[in-house]
C-alpha cells in the first residue's frame, strides 16, 4: 500500500484488488477508451472480470483512492517469464493533476519487481500524449512503433528495464 499524504481526507492510498472496487475498474477505464477510441473484444473481457484477466493469471489490479473514494485505477498482466504489462491506467478526469497516475505507476512497478519481474512493458497510443510523458518520466522507452495485433488503437510498445531502472521517490 502506497500514501501520499497524511491521515486527512485528501490522503491518496493505492490498494490491490478488491472485488468491492470491480465495476471502478470498467467505469474509469471505458470513459478514456470510449471517449478517445473504441471498446475492443480485450477490452470488454478484461473490463468485466478483472480477477480473471489480471489478478489470477499472477498480475494485479490496484486502486487509487482519495479519502476512501476510488479515482484511479490500473492493471498489471503477468506475461512470459520476468515480464509483466502495464494496462488500464485511467484517472478520473476531476481528479487528474494530483499525481495518481505517478502513483500507480509506481505502485505497479514495485508489484512487478515483488513477483520477480524483470520488465515492463505497455502498449499505447500517439493519441494518449500526457500518458506517454509519464511512462517517459518514469523510465519507460519506446521500443516499437506500428499497429497492435489485438488492439486497434495501439501504435507503440514500450518498455521499462527494471534492473537499470531507478526506483523513484514519492513525491
Amino acid at each position: 500500500m502506497l500514501t501520499a499524504t497524511g491521515d486527512d481526507p485528501t490522503t491518496v492510498v493505492v490498494v490491490p484488488y478488491d472485488d468491492r472496487f470491480r465495476a471502478h475498474f470498467e467505469t474509469l477505464n471505458r470513459e478514456w477508451i470510449e471517449r478517445l477510441f473504441t471498446m475492443e473484444p480485450r477490452d470488454w473481457a478484461a473490463l468485466r472480470d478483472p480477477r480473471g484477466a489480471f489478478v489470477e493469471g499472477g498480475g494485479e489490479v490496484l486502486f487509487a483512492l482519495v479519502g476512501g473514494e476510488v479515482c484511479g485505477t490500473c492493471a498489471l498482466r503477468r506475461m512470459e517469464e520476468g515480464t509483466f504489462e502495464l494496462c488500464k491506467l485511467a484517472v478520473r478526469p476531476d481528479a487528474r493533476g494530483r499525481g495518481l497516475g505517478d502513483l500507480l505507476l509506481r505502485a505497479a512497478v514495485d508489484a512487478a519487481r515483488a513477483r520477480g519481474g524483470r520488465r515492463v512493458r505497455l502498449f499505447a497510443s500517439t493519441v494518449l500524449a500526457p500518458a506517454l510523458a509519464l511512462y517517459r518520466k518514469h523510465g519507460f522507452v519506446t521500443t516499437r512503433v506500428g499497429p497492435h495485433p489485438e488492439y486497434a488503437r495501439t501504435n507503440l510498445e514500450m518498455v521499462l528495464e527494471l534492473a537499470r531502472a531507478p526506483v523513484p521517490e514519492p513525491r
